[in-house]
């Protein structure tokens, strides 16, 4: 569990790293011609966001070369073989890849609200939206390309981030159907957002060690932590959808759930003789009252505790790692993700 006074350190560090991401997307995405498209390309990334993708990429790599954090420049940073590799794109490359699948999720769900403000197809047109989306998955491996990383390591990484996004769209395959239904096993579920969460946090994770020239046992056991923070990170996020409120989320609270879309909590409820489908139909309870019915069957509970196993789970990959500063940080910001309150 994250101590007093930790969750200040962990949001400083994370607020340092977006400011330097957020620059960095700056000056790879400028709005050019045709404006409208670079416009509704950049729109969702200057709303906002946490950039804890990026942050687990970039302190990784400083994990792995037992650098202070913070104190080298991210694009001139040291590999494991005296080399330099620009591994602030790398960075923003993950970003931009995360931001390319929050355009086409929100179009297939209809969502009008994403960090606060208006969707960008609600605040453009669709077809701006699929577009800009294209636009930043294509970018995203031209940035990655911009490493300087020997071109064995480049092209690693490369297919990294390819089968990274094939599987992010299997896993949005995988929610879409598993909408409406009520018989979506537990083990379905999380396999379904490893796919489409969890392998994203993976990719950053494991990124420096191909990019920096760590070996593969190195590099399996980053991914691997990447795997578990990603599995808490989503089951986390399942529940603020329920319990936080929109202004504090940025969307519509509930959404998932009115939307019918499968979650741990909701999973847990129904094998445990709530009828979630039917409560959510009704329209004499609120979304409080179907809020707490989950609550007094332990649904909530359950979810809690499974994001903290993963976690700890996650934590235990970073034993490979000198113990430095950096794993500090990493191992703090897994507690972070499952206590934050957005």
């Amino acid at each position: 569990m994250t101590q007093p006074g930790v969750s200040d350190v962990v949001e400083a560090a994370i607020e340092s790293r977006r400011q330097q991401v957020n620059q960095a997307i700056a000056e790879e995405l400028p709005v050019k011609e045709p404006t409208r498209l670079w416009e509704a390309s950049r729109y969702l990334l200057d709303a906002g966001g946490k950039r804890l993708r990026p942050t687990v990429l970039l302190l990784m790599a400083e994990a792995l070369s037992g650098v202070e954090p913070g104190t080298r420049s991210y694009r001139s940073f040291p590999s494991l073989t005296g080399t330099e590799v620009d591994i602030l794109s790398a960075a923003v490359s993950v970003e931009i890849i995360q931001t390319f699948t929050l355009i086409h999720d929100d179009i297939m769900d209809a969502d009008s609200y994403r960090r606060g403000v208006h969707t960008v197809h609600e605040e453009f047109d669709l077809e701006t939206a699929i577009l800009a989306g294209d636009t930043l998955y294509a970018k995203s491996f031209e940035i990655i390309l911009e490493t300087g990383a020997p071109v064995e390591r480049s092209n690693q990484a490369i297919g990294q981030l390819a089968r990274t996004c094939t599987a992010i769209c299997e896993g949005q395959a995988l929610d879409v159907g598993f909408e409406g239904r009520r018989d979506v096993s537990t083990d379905a579920y999380l396999n379904m957002i490893e796919q489409k969460t969890a392998v994203l946090y993976a990719t950053s994770a494991s990124l420096p060690g191909i990019l920096l020239g760590a070996d593969d046992e190195t590099v399996d056991a980053l991914y691997e932590f990447g795997l578990d923070f990603g599995r808490a990170f989503q089951i986390k996020d399942d529940l603020l959808d329920l319990t936080a409120d929109t202004e504090t989320l940025g969307k519509d609270q509930g959404s998932d759930l009115i939307e019918g879309k499968r979650t741990v909590v909701t999973i847990h409820a129904q094998n445990n003789g709530l009828d979630v489908d039917d409560l959510v139909a009704d329209p004499e309870l609120s979304l409080d009252a179907v809020v707490r019915a989950l609550e007094e069957a332990g649904s909530l509970t359950y979810a809690e505790d499974l994001a903290s196993e993963y976690v700890a789970s996650a934590k235990a990959h970073l034993e490979l790692l000198d113990d430095t500063p950096a794993r500090t940080l990493l191992a703090d910001l897994a507690d972070y993700v499952v206590h934050r309150e957005y």
